[in-house]
Order: C-alpha cells, then sequence, then structure tokens
C-alpha cells in the first residue's frame, strides 16, 4: 500500500493572476503557502482485477475510460496502464469547495501515490505541471496553477507564471520570528458555505479574454500588491501585511459580484471591529474560508466564535506532496 499526502493552502497575496487567460498576456505572480491540512490518497493492489474507487462515492469498473471521477480518469490514462487492478481510497482533512486549494492538493496527492505504486519517479515540478495539464488542459478548468505548485512544493513561495506557460518557484526567506507571528495571529474561519472555484473564476476568464479594461486593470494592481505584500514578508512587517490584505480584499471583491455576499461583507466588518487589521475570502471567493491577520488574535477568536464561524488553527507545512507510507 502507498500513502500520499498533499498540503492544502492559502493565498497570501496576486490571486488571480495564475491564470492562463491573464499571464499569457502580462505573466502573472503571486505569494501563497501550504499549511498542514491534508488530503490524503491511498493507492494499493487489490486481490481481484478491476479499478476500485472510493471518495465521496463508490466506483469499481473494469476499464480506464469507464470512471466517472474525471481526474483519476486521466491520471490513469497518463499511466497508459493495459490491464489496471488497482484501488484508490481518498481522504481529506478539510472538504472541497472551501477555497484551500483541495482539487490541486488532490490531484499531486493522486500523482505522487500513483507513480510510487508502479514504481516511477517524477520530479516536484513535472508533478506540479501534470497535475496543471490534467486539470487545465484536459479538463478544461478555468483555474489557475498556484494550488498545484504550491501543494507539490509546501513551504511559503513566489511563483512567476510565464507568458509560455513555464513556472518558476522561489521559496521566501521570511524571518523566523514573523513566520511564527503569522501563525500566532493569521486565523481561518469558515463561512460555513462551500462553492465551486471554477463557476467564479469563469468571468474573470471570459473578460480577461475580451481584454476587459477594468478586469485587466484590477489583475494588474493584484499583481503589484502580491509584490508588495511578499516584500512586507521578507522585510518581517507582518503588520503591514494585515494592512495589505484588507487593500487586496477590497479590489478582489469588485473583480466580479460573486466574490462576496451581505453575509460575508458582515463578516468580514465584524472581525475588523474585533481585532483584524485585514483580512480577505482565502482562493476565488464566494464561500469557504475567511482569512484575517490580528492584532488581537484573542478578541477575534472570541468574536468570529460568537458569529458561529468555526476556526481552523494550522501551521505551515514545509514538506509539500510527499509518500508517508510504502
Amino acid at each position: 500500500m502507498i500513502i500520499a499526502r498533499s498540503p492544502l493552502r492559502i493565498s497570501l497575496g496576486g490571486g488571480g493572476t495564475d491564470i492562463p487567460s491573464y499571464y499569457e498576456q502580462f505573466e502573472g505572480s503571486l505569494i501563497a503557502a501550504a499549511v498542514n491540512k491534508y488530503v490524503y490518497v491511498t493507492v494499493t493492489r487489490p486481490f481481484v482485477e478491476g479499478i476500485y474507487l472510493k471518495y465521496s462515492e463508490i466506483e469499481h469498473v473494469e476499464r480506464v475510460n469507464q470512471i466517472r471521477h474525471p481526474i483519476v480518469r486521466e491520471a490513469l490514462k497518463e499511466l497508459n496502464l493495459k490491464t489496471p487492478q488497482v484501488e484508490i481510497t481518498t481522504l481529506a482533512d478539510i472538504p472541497s469547495g472551501t477555497g484551500l486549494g483541495s482539487s490541486g492538493s488532490f490531484t499531486t496527492a493522486l500523482l505522487k501515490a500513483l507513480y510510487s505504486h508502479y514504481r516511477r519517479s517524477i520530479h516536484t515540478s513535472e508533478l506540479a505541471e501534470l497535475a496543471c495539464d490534467i486539470e487545465i488542459n484536459r479538463l478544461r478548468e478555468p483555474i489557475g496553477k498556484q494550488d498545484q505548485y504550491i501543494s507539490a512544493f509546501g513551504g511559503i513561495s513566489e511563483f512567476i507564471f510565464r507568458k509560455d506557460g513555464s513556472v518558476d518557484t522561489y521559496p521566501l526567506n521570511i524571518p523566523l520570528d514573523a513566520v511564527h507571528d503569522l501563525e500566532d495571529n493569521l486565523l481561518l474561519f469558515y463561512t460555513g458555505h462551500s462553492r465551486s472555484a471554477g463557476s467564479i473564476l469563469k468571468d474573470q476568464v471570459l473578460k480577461s479574454k475580451s481584454g476587459d479594461e477594468a478586469m485587466i486593470e484590477n489583475l494588474h494592481f493584484i499583481k503589484e500588491l502580491g509584490h508588495r505584500s511578499k516584500q512586507a514578508l521578507l522585510d518581517g512587517k507582518t503588520h503591514l501585511f494585515g494592512e495589505l490584505m484588507h487593500e487586496h480584499w477590497e479590489r478582489k471583491r469588485a473583480r466580479s459580484p460573486g466574490m462576496s455576499n451581505e453575509a460575508i461583507n458582515n463578516a468580514y466588518q465584524y472581525a475588523l471591529d474585533n481585532g483584524a487589521i485585514g483580512g480577505k475570502m482565502v482562493g476565488a471567493g464566494g464561500g469557504g474560508f475567511l482569512m484575517f491577520y490580528a492584532s488581537d488574535s484573542e478578541k477575534l477568536r472570541w468574536a468570529m466564535s460568537e458569529k458561529g464561524l468555526p476556526e481552523v488553527r494550522f501551521q505551515f507545512d514545509f514538506e509539500g506532496t510527499k509518500v508517508i507510507l510504502t
């Protein structure tokens, strides 16, 4: 049996510029961090022939093209197995549709587990790019590349998305005190609502491709804000980073009407009134997790608990996608 895990992620600045409709014209740039909440994939050889899948559904088929789960189907196609005899089971610390990049984490964990099971090696950058190819090119999902890359590499990193589709990865040398400060004061609260990232991002993709001036200007600004956020972290100025998060959210929710709603706006303002310096929706928006940088973390925790928004505590993951049992 092989068990692989991939970390989920939080986007720290520049999110949205990792989508092809933008970076193929202007190049994208963002910073993201992997966290110690994981997607797990187990792969084993069953006693009898066939393909057995256990996720939110159960499948038992004889051929790869009969698989309903699109990512599993494309991953097994990639391995080009003549007579598949495999059982795949998935588990996750946090459900999908919550803005923490679970789809990218699942894809990288699945590929890592399959490659290990069939005794094939794959480099971290190859793993990330293959996961992107499956989700973006083959399945035509209107998503970006950050989830697959930060899951594969782990840590806190800057990614540059080149016009030709290549990606440069730069781990950030953030002062250790600043890393600990972020783990203490960067807080995640679940809104109770999940959503499809693709449905939110579709509007951005269409407007970017059509050259919509407001959308392009917004993404240019978000990219520059990502650079400023990176520098604040490198300088250990976490308070400034929190202020930039607020500026980022103001621009992000102006990008599309699906980014926020009245309940999210009310919760956000309540957090600002109770110890938060700044924050934003993690991921595409519309639901999932609100993330805040707090000047008074205990006050914010108490206030959000009163609002009925549970906290998910985390630390950063610096290992990325890995096999944890063979």
